[in-house]
């Protein structure tokens, strides 16, 4: 028994998704046989749809903030072949219409190509190519209120039929996750990259120094390497531009001696003779998540 004070009820997984796709359709990490999705189902009374609705659309455009994506948003209305009253797709389209009036976003709509249970909201990103990716999903359903016969207390005491929503904001991870290896063709910001900076000692007699360096660094949570092979310089940070590492920080002599460190940014830029201090600000500065600062009001989830 739920009384309408416990709603909206906000269910949260990370689903794994297969589909038998086509082998002639498969494509890297962008369309695949199984993946993952970041899903939410959201029980709420009818009332409430809009402004759960518009939460979800305040999380979306926080996280797209967050990694540098702009999108575009689709409306998907009624097919032909649907379930559901009238009343219901009525509500729940519009629904959608005010949550997106009320954040100001434009938006295309897509006449009959909503789920067969309910309307929806396409999320769909903008890479650095201007390629679009279909991401983030809100969806009304109808079917499973009345599958599961969901019922709660509402304030006059009788039993209603709660509506439910299906989201998802980043969607399908794996191809999220290939989105966004396209969006910065590999050359991540600091706070992204699986390896945020790589020690490169010039000689043997320095490996004493460059071990202490990598070692502070990895304390205080960042993601270094060190390259102690006996390789050129030259050939050590020709591959750490191919794998477009932020920082190649270049050891030698000097540095050890004056306990300083050359690092070398990926697009070429050197700081010589840094502190390594400094160095270490400069790396917790940049390695910081970024504000979503595109919504200033605070995301209701």
């Amino acid at each position: 028994m739920r009384s309408y004070r416990e709603l909206p009820l906000r269910y949260f997984e990370l689903g794994t998704v297969l589909r038998h796709e086509r082998s002639g359709v498969l494509h890297g990490l962008t369309r695949v046989r199984q993946f993952t999705q970041d899903d939410a189902h959201i029980i709420c009374m009818p009332e409430q749809v809009e402004s759960e609705i518009l939460g979800v659309l305040d999380l979306v455009d926080e996280v797209m903030a967050i990694f540098g994506f702009d999108y575009e948003v689709e409306l998907s209305t009624r097919p032909e072949k649907s379930i559901g009253t009238d009343a219901e797709w009525e509500l729940a389209t519009n629904a959608l219409i005010g949550a997106l009036k009320a954040k100001g976003l434009p938006y295309r709509i897509c006449a009959g190509e909503g789920a067969f249970y309910g309307p929806k909201i396409d999320v769909k990103l903008t890479d650095a190519l201007k390629r679009r990716w279909q991401c983030a999903t809100i969806q009304c359903d109808f079917t499973l209120p009345e599958r599961f016969d969901l019922t709660y207390v509402g304030p006059d005491g009788q039993r209603h039929r709660p509506a439910m929503l299906h989201r998802v904001i980043l969607g399908s991870l794996e191809r999220f996750l290939g989105v966004l290896i396209e969006h910065y063709a590999g050359a991540f910001p600091l706070w992204l990259a699986p390896v945020q900076a790589v020690i490169l000692p010039i000689t043997d007699r320095v490996h004493t120094y460059a071990r202490e360096v990598a070692e502070l660094l990895m304390a205080e949570g960042l993601r270094v390497e060190a390259d102690f092979r006996p390789e050129t310089l030259r050939y050590k940070i020709r591959e750490a531009q191919l794998q477009k590492i932020p920082y190649m920080v270049v050891v030698g002599d000097r540095e050890a001696e004056t306990r300083t460190l050359s690092p070398r940014r990926r697009d070429g830029t050197e700081l010589k003779g840094l502190k390594l201090e400094a160095f270490l600000a400069r790396l917790k500065e940049e390695s910081q998540i970024p504000s979503p600062t595109r919504n200033p009001q605070s995301a209701r989830r």
